[in-house]
Formats: structure tokens, C-alpha cells, sequence
């Protein structure tokens, strides 16, 4: 959304739908369930502060955590023609929380440019997925943490959330073990082993990466699916010149 608005795209008619989906904000404390899986697909929720995660409960009384939710994301649009959840969602910390019906939703559909946004970050969530997959499959598990804070990174310094190199991430290490397929120890243990490689140092909440690019390069990072500007042909589509 911020994209089409430098390049002109939205419209004031457009800026007022968005700011609609902001008037019935919920305060909600940290550790609350946004809903359960398969519980009725109703609702939408705009993260507006604070963080969520998707998950499923599994059989052995663990959780696979599949994505963390930041400022500026919407939980729910994985479920859009599914009458029931697939998924559960929660927060992480206290937040505010936006809820959406589908009839605000479809009226976004009805501009051009908010479907086009709409659109666009429904598929570069499942593009979080994919490289999360790949990862797990085929990397070792010091490359795995390495790929998952560097996505990390980038994704708050979207929204302005990191400072000389440093962001909070308010994760425990087993929150962090749910999504990657690890125990806590063997987090502990990997964390430990890019500290003393100097590429990561985490104090509690708080990750500071020394060398960004280094860490990036030592995983053959590919930033496209987060850093990638929409394409110039949608602005065509749009009668407007990025």
C-alpha cells in the first residue's frame, strides 16, 4: 500500500477505505487468541500494533508456528474462501488489533489499486511460506535461524522498526523453535554459535545484527520477495506513471 501511495496510485477515495478498516480498534493483551482453527471465517484483522503468529496444535502437545504477523499485516487472508479457520492466530504481545468483515473487503475490491495491494500481499505472504519451506527442508539449523532473523529484519525496517542494525523481537526461543522445527536448547545452542561468529547478538528482546550483509551473504540471501517494488506493469495497468 505504501508503494502505490508514492507512486500516486491511491486515491483520496482509496486513502478513506483504508483508514475505515481502522475504526473499531481492539486492545488486546499479550498472549490473546485472535480465534482457533476452524472456528467460523467471519473476520479479518489488521495488526496495528504488536505482533500475532498462525499456528497449528499438533497431536504431541507442540504447536508449527507458520507466520509471524507485524504492524501493517492483515491475519485472516490465507482463510478467504474457507468457511472455517485453517489456522489459529494469536498475539505474541499487547497490541491493537483492527477487525474487517468481508463486505469492507470487497469494497476495497472495488478500486483498482487497493485490489492490485490486496492482491499483492496476500501472494508475498505466501512467498514467506515458500522460503521458510525451502529452509527448513535443505539448510542446516545455524542457516535457518540466520535466514529467519535477516527476513526479520528486513521486514521491520519496512516499517521503521530498526535502529542501528537492532530491532526488537519479542519471541521466545521456543515460540522461535515452533516455526523453525527446533527444541529450545538447540535454539539456545544456535544463537550461541552465530554470536560467536559476530554475526548475531540478541539481549533479551533485543537483536542486534553487527553486519547485515554478512549475514545475508552467508546465506545466499535473495531479498526480492520482501524488497521488491510492484512491478512498473501494474502502473500501466493503472493509467499512472510510477
Amino acid at each position: 500500500m505504501r508503494d502505490l501511495n508514492v507512486h500516486g496510485a491511491l486515491t483520496p477515495e482509496d486513502k478513506m477505505l483504508l483508514l475505515g478498516l481502522e475504526l473499531k480498534p481492539r486492545y488486546m493483551s499479550a498472549g490473546e487468541v485472535l480465534w482457533e482453527e476452524n472456528d467460523e471465517a467471519n473476520l479479518f484483522c489488521l495488526i496495528k500494533e504488536g505482533w500475532a503468529y498462525s499456528y497449528r496444535d499438533l497431536k504431541n502437545g507442540s504447536k508449527q508456528i507458520l507466520k509471524f504477523y507485524l504492524p501493517g499485516d492483515i491475519v485472516g487472508l490465507r482463510d478467504f474462501g474457507f468457511s472455517r479457520r485453517l489456522a489459529s492466530a494469536s498475539m505474541i504481545n499487547k497490541g491493537v488489533v483492527c477487525p474487517f468483515s468481508y463486505q469492507q473487503l470487497f469494497e476495497l475490491f472495488g478500486s483498482p489499486a487497493l485490489s492490485i495491494g490486496i492482491m499483492a500481499m496476500a501472494v508475498r505472504q505466501q512467498a514467506l511460506l515458500s522460503e521458510r519451506l525451502i529452509y527448513l527442508s535443505q539448510y542446516a539449523a545455524h542457516e535457518q535461524l540466520a535466514h529467519f532473523l535477516y527476513e526479520l529484519y528486513l521486514r521491520l525496517k519496512r516499517i521503521g522498526a530498526v535502529e542501528d542494525n537492532g530491532f526488537l523481537m519479542p519471541l521466545s526461543q521456543e515460540q522461535i523453535g515452533y516455526a523453525l522445527g527446533m527444541s529450545s536448547v538447540h535454539v539456545s545452542r544456535t544463537f550461541s554459535m552465530l554470536r560467536e561468529e559476530g554475526l548475531v547478538f540478541r539481549d533479551r528482546q533485543h537483536v542486534r545484527l553487527p553486519d547485515p550483509e554478512a549475514l545475508a551473504q552467508l546465506i545466499e540471501f535473495n531479498d526480492s520477495y520482501i524488497d521488491e517494488v510492484l512491478p512498473p506493469s501494474l502502473f500501466e495497468f493503472l493509467e499512472v506513471s510510477p
